[in-house]
C-alpha cells in the first residue's frame, strides 16, 4: 500500500493537490484555463493512504466506482464503508482529511473556488457569508448535482472545447446546487426568474458582440445589466433559448461565417482568432457543429 503525510498546517490550492496523489489523473483541467473551478478524473486508482491537508478550495468528489475497502476521516465525518456508486461527498476548503483505500476505484475531484461560492452565498440567497459555513457531506445521493458534475466530465474529457465560459457557467451552476443541498434547502424555493427584458438582452448582446475576441466572461456579462451571474444565466436563456456560452459560441460562428466570405482572404487560423475562438481546432469543431460543414468547406460555396 502506498502512503504518503504532509503537515496539516498546510493550504493547498488544486494544483498542488494533484502533485501529492499516489497515482496520476487520467485527465485534468491543468492546462486547459478554466475559471472558478478545477477538475481531475481518477481512473482504475490502486490501494492507497493518503493523509490530505486542508485546501484552498472546497472539494466535491464523485463516487464513480467505490473502492472494495474504504477508512475515511474529515471534519466530524468518519466512515468505514465505501459510498454507493454515484454518489457524491463534499470535504469543505480549510478541512484536512485522512483516506484509505483497497479495491480499484474510478472518481472524478471538482474543486470549487471558495471566493466563487461565498458570493454565490451572498448575491444569489442573500445570506452572509460570515454566519455561514459550507458543512461536510459524505456519499449522498444528488441527482442534480451528480449531472452537473457529468457535464464537467464531459467538457474535461473534450479538452474543454467551450472554453472558459463554459467552466465559469459549470462552476456556477455548481455552486448554486452545492449551497441548495449543503445550507439552505427550506429558503430556496424561489419562484422563476423570469425573462430579460429587450432592452437589458439588446444592452447584453451589444456587449458580446463588442468583445467576441476578448473571451467575455459570465461575470462580465452579468455586471453589464447588473445582476448576478446565476440569474443571469437563467434570465438570458429565457429570453434566447440558449445558455450565455452557448450563444457566444454561435455569435463566434456567425462572425467567421462573415470573414469566410468577405473580399480579405484570412487564413484559417487568423479567421478563428479574429472571431474569437481560442484555437483553429475548437472552431473548426463548432463551425461544423452548428453549421453542417467545415470552415473550408464552407468558405468554397
Amino acid at each position: 500500500m502506498q502512503h504518503q503525510e504532509l503537515g496539516r498546517g498546510e493550504l493547498l490550492g488544486p494544483l498542488n493537490w494533484y502533485k501529492i496523489q499516489p497515482i496520476q489523473a487520467a485527465m485534468s483541467s491543468v492546462r486547459l484555463g478554466w475559471v472558478g473551478m478545477e477538475a481531475a478524473r481518477y481512473l482504475a486508482v490502486p490501494d492507497s493512504e493518503l493523509n490530505q491537508p486542508a485546501s484552498t478550495h472546497h472539494m466535491l468528489v464523485l463516487h464513480t466506482r467505490p473502492p472494495e475497502e474504504l477508512a475515511m476521516r474529515y471534519e466530524g465525518v468518519e466512515r468505514y464503508i465505501p459510498p454507493p456508486a454515484g454518489t457524491i461527498s463534499l470535504i469543505p476548503a480549510g478541512c484536512p482529511s485522512q483516506w484509505r483505500w483497497s479495491g480499484h476505484s474510478d472518481c472524478l475531484h471538482i474543486f470549487l473556488d471558495q471566493v466563487l461560492v461565498t458570493r454565490i452565498i451572498a448575491e444569489t440567497f442573500d445570506i452572509d457569508p460570515a454566519r455561514q459555513t459550507v458543512p461536510p457531506f459524505y456519499g449522498v445521493d444528488l441527482p442534480h448535482l451528480r449531472a452537473v458534475m457529468g457535464t464537467v466530465a464531459a467538457e474535461l474529457k473534450a479538452g474543454s472545447a467551450g472554453g472558459q465560459l463554459v467552466s465559469d457557467s459549470l462552476a456556477n451552476v455548481l455552486a448554486v446546487h452545492l449551497i441548495r443541498h449543503a445550507i439552505t434547502p427550506r429558503r430556496l424555493d424561489r419562484g422563476r426568474d423570469g425573462v430579460l427584458p429587450q432592452k437589458r438582452l439588446r444592452a447584453v448582446v451589444e456587449y458580446i458582440e463588442d468583445h467576441l475576441d476578448a473571451n467575455p466572461t459570465l461575470e462580465q456579462m452579468a455586471a453589464v445589466i447588473h445582476l448576478s451571474p446565476y440569474h443571469f444565466t437563467r434570465q438570458f436563456k429565457a429570453a434566447t433559448g440558449m445558455p450565455p456560452h452557448q450563444f457566444v459560441i454561435a455569435r463566434r460562428v456567425e462572425r467567421a461565417k462573415q470573414l469566410l466570405q468577405g473580399r480579405v482572404e484570412f487564413s484559417m487560423a487568423q479567421v478563428a482568432v479574429r472571431a474569437g475562438f481560442s484555437d483553429p481546432s475548437h472552431f473548426s469543431y463548432h463551425f461544423k457543429r452548428l453549421v453542417g460543414v467545415t470552415p473550408r468547406q464552407f468558405r468554397t460555396l
